[in-house]
């Protein structure tokens, strides 16, 4: 991966992603795609990612203010993916300004409790002023790597993301993190961007396409691969505009990169003592 570190991935990231919340303004719908990438995630300009958004979420977003859904920089709806209820405890992996907690933590009622991980100093921040716009008292946000959670073991019962674990180099640790977080039983549901075929390192190495949600996607091959070696079963992996074939156990492409959004799911095994 040329001369990209892992630490040198989660700096761009983080200061991209830090750059995006401090220059957001309610007026321009963020976007999470690079300015010199144009790609299936989120579109190339903003009228496409204002367009995306709005297509976004098949649960009500209307109770939300602007400065919550117009920092939305997902690529799919893990909160009807999660089928979520009230009393559970859930952890969103790189939760932005807010969104996916907020909604989840209104799904999961005043006896569930959303937590909501992110790297970005500047993400935090806002997330929790818009969680005092929101009125939420059930969902609480933490500054740490997917990698390496500030959660206890055993402690959640679903973990979700949008749009997040491609941004992370090491997305294998990611998943051993949300294995050791989740209880057993516990449940995975993930918007993701996943490619079939791999890009070549020198693909890899264009920082501007990685924080772009493109070059760090993986294979679904090797994204299931990594889930399985986490301990993770029942992995399903869907395109989000073709949900009705199963990709989890598809080849890659033998020519070409075919980049795409992903439904994902997956459970811990076991049962809760």
């Amino acid at each position: 991966m040329s001369n990209l570190t892992p630490d040198k991935i989660h700096e761009e990231v983080k200061t991209r992603y830090g750059r995006i919340a401090d220059g957001f303004k309610v007026e321009v719908s963020a976007s999470c795609c690079s300015d010199t990438v144009d790609n299936g995630c989120c579109g190339s300009d903003n009228d496409q990612a204002v367009e995306l958004f709005a297509n976004l979420y098949k649960a009500d977003t209307t109770w939300l203010p602007d400065e919550v859904t117009g920092l939305s920089l997902g690529c799919g709806d893990p909160i009807t993916l999660a089928n979520l209820e009230e009393g559970l405890t859930v952890l969103d992996l790189g939760s932005g300004g807010g969104i996916d907690c907020f909604m989840a933590a209104r799904q999961v009622g005043p006896t569930g409790h959303v937590i909501g991980v992110d790297m970005t100093p500047a993400m935090i921040e806002k997330a929790n002023r818009n969680k005092a716009k929101v009125g939420l008292d059930n969902v609480e946000f933490r500054l740490g790597q997917i990698e390496d959670m500030p959660v206890e073991s055993d402690s959640v019962d679903v973990v979700i993301s949008n749009c997040v674990i491609n941004l992370a180099p090491d997305k294998t640790a990611v998943f051993r993190e949300a294995f050791r977080v989740l209880k057993p039983g516990g449940r995975l549901a993930v918007s993701d961007v996943v490619t079939q075929g791999r890009f070549t390192p020198e693909q890899q190495a264009d920082m501007a396409s990685w924080t772009g949600c493109i070059t760090g996607a993986e294979d679904v091959g090797d994204y299931v691969t990594a889930m399985r070696q986490a301990g993770f079963t029942e992995i399903s992996v869907r395109d989000k505009a073709a949900p009705e074939v199963e990709l989890a156990g598809s080849l890659s492409l033998d020519v070409g990169v075919r980049v795409f959004s992903a439904r994902v799911t997956a459970v811990r095994p076991g049962t809760t003592s």
